[in-house]
């Protein structure tokens, strides 16, 4: 109980050892460790409890046969995550537990099996494979590749921001596994930061399918409709509305405000609640990332900008056509999918409107002529305008 105290950063260590010290009184008489830290207002009761939890599902994973349990990595509110020893061959994995308080709750229970077999029909280097999935007692566990690393969050933290190169590559490493899982038929739905971990060689593991989904399954899609599934600060649009057509697009959209994350050290859109966030990401207008951090390249702007769109048809429509610019980004040569393509229809209202001064001031004699003269010039203006907007795109 005392290492959970100070693990989850509820007290120092110092306070600790004197509240060890203090259990035995003067008098000789013996005071409950946790009763000390209590009355010393070190921790409350409310925490008491949550520790208690934590400290029973310790000893209940501890049981499961074939791994040998090293250490707790982390938790969260849906499961915790604990380091083992695979016994029968010789290898560290990561074991995650479905809370107790959740071992009752049949929708719980499938979701947590759902990611396992999920996980288990992917193969790709960047995402993170799936080992076992299983049942001790009450107690669900899913068994999966350990990463020794950071989560792409943490380096965030970290650095404030992360160097533009650096972003893109990690951006790639994630396309990729998208195109494997997509291709295969699944969308992942929650892409974040926080769910990318790192490895010590710099390769990025896509984790956490919690809330992956099949593109054909029909069924899911009508029981999730209008239900909002995902991150607030990276969600797509259509997933908040709860959409039933959910596709790549979606994952795109999670993976540009990743990215968006990555290179200018804040979330595309804040707000005072999830509710607001959610909100600004349907109507607020994007601010271009190279608005809000300087050195960001054209290239990697408009590719977070691409990837941002507010309707699922003007993204990127698949991983593939996403890596294509994100390669052409990164050897610094034109994008073959996004720009920023000139508005010319208020380049043509303000050629017009400069016409039509120039003309008043003209003498009379020569309007006419100069009337027609400039809108030759606006139109041709126009055809080249569109021509290199076109020429772009190729």
């Amino acid at each position: 109980m005392g290492r959970l105290v100070v693990d989850r950063g509820l007290a120092t260590q110092a306070e600790v050892d004197a509240a060890f010290a203090a259990m035995r009184t003067p008098a000789g008489e013996s005071k409950a460790f946790i009763d000390i830290l209590v009355e010393g207002q070190v921790i409350t009761r409310r925490q008491l409890a949550r520790l208690r939890s934590e400290a029973e599902s310790d000893r209940t994973v501890l049981r499961i046969p074939g791994y040998q349990i090293i250490r707790k990595l982390g938790s969260g509110a849906m499961a915790s995550v604990y380091l083992a020893k695979q016994m029968s061959l010789d290898r560290l994995v990561a074991i995650k537990i479905l809370p107790h308080r959740y071992s009752t709750d049949a929708s719980f229970i499938e979701r947590f099996y759902k990611e396992g077999r999920s996980v288990a029909k992917l193969s790709d280097p960047n995402i993170v494979g799936a080992f076992d999935v299983g049942q001790v007692g009450e107690q669900h566990y899913f068994v999966m590749e350990y990463v020794d690393g950071e989560t792409v969050y943490d380096r965030i933290v970290k650095a404030k921001r992360l160097k533009e190169r650096d972003a893109l590559v990690i951006a790639r490493q994630v396309a990729s596994a998208l195109k494997h899982a997509h291709a295969r038929g699944f969308i992942h739905r929650d892409i974040k930061p926080k769910n990318i971990i790192m490895t010590k060689s710099n390769i990025a593991k896509l984790a956490d399918l919690g809330l992956a989904r099949s593109i054909s399954d029909k069924k899911a899609a009508e029981a999730e409709r209008h239900k909002a599934l995902g991150t607030p600060y990276y969600i797509s649009p259509e997933q908040i509305r709860g959409s039933v057509e959910l596709g790549p697009p979606a994952d795109i959209y999670g993976l540009g405000a990743t990215l968006y994350h990555m290179l200018t050290g804040r979330v595309p859109y804040q707000g005072r609640n999830p509710s607001e966030v959610m909100q600004h990401h349907i109507s607020q207008e994007l601010t271009p990332p190279d608005q809000i951090a300087a050195g960001i390249s054209q290239s990697a702007a408009e590719i977070v900008e691409m990837m941002l769109k507010k309707s699922p048809r003007e993204r990127y429509q698949t991983a593939e056509e996403l890596l294509e610019d994100l390669d052409h980004a990164l050897a610094g040569e034109p994008l073959r999918h996004a720009s920023r393509a000139m508005d010319l229809a208020s380049i043509a209202t303000d050629v017009e409107g400069q016409a039509q001064t120039e003309v008043q001031t003209a003498p009379a004699t020569s309007r006419m002529f100069s009337g027609l003269s400039l809108a030759v010039i606006i139109g041709l203006g126009t055809l080249c305008g569109l021509l290199f907007v076109l020429l772009l795109r190729k």
